[in-house]
């Protein structure tokens, strides 16, 4: 907490005086261009991989960078967070966006290590696609199994977007876009999906 407190101290005393109007114009209202949608690992900070500022992007974080499948009888939190970016905010981008060496991901492949946190087994299911394709499309799990089943997840999440009614209805209207992103951390590199060839490809160019 030493750290954190240091780190309050600074925002209030440097960084909030020299974005005085910037944070004062968000004070009433919000209105960000895109639903970023990705996993709760800390090593993620999608304003800075985007160069975002405050208001500029509605984050939503889960393990895994997961999104289920709509459920009119389901209480899940993301899928709420979906709707009100997309049905009140009136994003017109949602990002999901993967990342290399995903401890999700890497449970997916060692299911046994899930034992001791049954939640997050039971969240995890909503990835069983992605575990089931690698293992069709590959047999034998390779030595970058883990980089391509996290693509795959991203394929598969962005599946489950289009089952949420308010994402539906403005795709159908031409009034949203979803993009699927792998962020490998090691090099910074971004790739992103590309519908066309069924591969990801570095963004931008």
């Amino acid at each position: 907490m030493d750290r954190i407190r240091d780190g309050v101290r600074r925002f209030r005393d440097e960084v909030f005086p020299a974005n005085r109007t910037l944070y004062e114009s968000l004070a009433e209202k919000q209105k960000p261009e895109a639903l970023f949608l990705t996993c709760g690992d800390s090593r993620i900070d999608a304003e800075t991989i985007t160069g975002s500022q405050p208001g500029q992007l509605f984050v939503e974080r889960t393990p895994g960078n997961i999104v289920p499948r709509y459920d009119d009888a389901a209480s899940v939190g993301v899928s709420a967070s979906i709707e009100y970016a997309t049905a009140v905010l009136g994003v017109r981008d949602i990002i999901v966006c993967g990342h290399s060496t995903c401890g999700a991901m890497k449970a997916l492949l060692h299911p046994e290590t899930l034992e001791a946190i049954p939640a997050t087994a039971r969240w995890l299911t909503f990835a069983a696609p992605a575990i089931e394709k690698l293992r069709q499309d590959r047999g034998n799990l390779e030595d970058d199994a883990l980089a391509t089943l996290c693509r795959l997840n991203v394929m598969v999440q962005m599946t489950h977007l289009e089952t949420h009614p308010a994402v539906k209805e403005r795709l159908r209207s031409g009034r949203l876009g979803i993009h699927g992103w792998y962020y490998e951390i090691h090099t910074g590199r971004v790739e992103a999906y590309d519908a066309e060839t069924g591969t990801f490809k570095l963004w931008p160019e």
